[in-house]
């Protein structure tokens, strides 16, 4: 063989080889691309931040990344305030012996509302109280109802129940004045005219309330007044409940500035035909004293004993529409039988307050409760000889 052609054949092998050796380093890259997108691919579907290109492929992948762990659930009082954007709620919660009621919103700067009368077999529910040894002492100063103010820290306060036995109740005996006022004078020496009895001298009505302010009295909302009749609620024997007939505009001159020194509860019962002023005080109640039947009927008495049961509940709807509340009325004149009784219980009133003289027991007709009336030239003396 010549020369030349050992030569050719040299080249053509040489170019074989250059071939090869290009198809390998080719396939070599399109692995290592392949393994590289296979990786992103994978870090991104976990969330992981992608491998450079020239990073080592070999290296085992890190853990997945930790699951967003669930938020705890709120509390109940958490939930209540999360319910509202008042600045001025207040969640309430109850604790004892026996407690189980769920938290209630409130505002702060208000008067408590509609806060629960719990019960228990065998046991009478003893009020609520600031701290855990007030409600273990019965400490009549520290029971919180629905004349004081809500005042709460950090919009959440606890109340804490207490309980007696219903002999405790019993032995307790307790007999609840509930005081009657009417009009009100300046003059020491009394108003001239057929109603004088009816005009307490202010500065008399000034020294009553701060002897119930100081001394040391429990102020029962209506609705505890029922409980109390029903034997639920237990009432010390100290409590008294202060009211006005008819919201005279001596109530609202006279009067009302005294219940605000002294930040008494009192219940003005209105005659919503005549007037239907808003609340002059957060410590007055307005309650119904009837919308129109504070008129004589044809046989000389009230209204209420003439009329049958359904002129009596529209009458008594027209004024707890004014009044946006029922529960309680005063009958007008003190006139009432059994039709009268009648029409306010089918009407949705409760309690219906007389003009005759005793105090509320346990067991008391809830439509026929009695009264102590204050007549003008009752000075201190005598509310001490009333009420103690």
């Amino acid at each position: 063989m010549s020369q030349v052609g050992r030569y050719g054949r040299r080249r053509a092998s040489a170019r074989v080889r250059r071939r090869r050796r290009l198809v390998a380093t080719i396939a070599a890259t399109v692995l290592v691309v392949i393994l590289v997108a296979t990786v992103t691919i994978a870090a991104l579907t976990r969330g992981a931040p992608a491998p450079a290109a020239d990073s080592d492929t070999s290296t085992t992948p890190g853990p997945s990344a930790e699951p967003t762990p669930e938020p705890t659930p709120l509390t109940p009082v958490e939930t209540l305030l999360a319910s509202t954007d008042d600045p001025n709620a207040c969640a309430v919660s109850f604790a004892g012996d026996g407690i189980d009621q769920a938290p209630i919103l409130q505002t702060q700067g208000t008067l408590y509302a509609g806060l629960p009368i719990p019960g228990r077999d065998g046991a009478v529910f003893a009020g609520w109280y600031a701290t855990p040894e007030d409600a273990a002492t019965f400490t009549v100063p520290a029971r919180v109802n629905g004349s004081e103010m809500v005042a709460c820290t950090d919009r959440q306060v606890t109340l804490h129940g207490a309980w007696k036995t219903p002999e405790e109740n019993a032995a307790e005996d307790a007999r609840i004045p509930i005081l009657m006022y009417h009009q009100f004078t300046t003059n020491p020496e009394g108003e001239s005219g057929w109603l004088r009895g009816n005009y307490a001298y202010i500065g008399d009505f000034d020294a009553h309330m701060n002897h119930i302010a100081t001394g040391g009295f429990y102020l029962p909302t209506w609705d505890e007044l029922s409980a109390f009749i029903d034997g639920r609620l237990w009432l010390p024997n100290r409590s008294v409940i202060v009211t006005d007939d008819d919201a005279d505009q001596t109530w609202f001159d006279l009067a009302v500035p005294v219940v605000d020194k002294y930040q008494v509860l009192s219940t003005s019962f209105m005659i919503t035909a005549y007037r239907q002023d808003p609340a002059p005080s957060p410590y007055v109640l307005r309650r119904s004293h009837t919308h129109d039947m504070h008129q004589a009927g044809a046989n000389g008495d009230g209204r209420i004993t003439n009329y049958a049961v359904p002129e009596i509940v529209a009458d008594m709807e027209a004024s707890a529409q004014v009044l946006g509340v029922k529960e309680v009325m005063a009958y007008p004149f003190g006139h009432y039988n059994e039709t009268a009784k009648e029409g306010l219980r089918q009407a949705g009133f409760e309690m219906a307050r007389t003009i005759e003289p005793g105090y509320v027991t346990i067991g008391t007709d809830k439509l026929a409760l009695p009264t102590i009336r204050i007549n003008y030239g009752m000075g201190l003396d005598a509310l001490v000889n009333l009420i103690g």
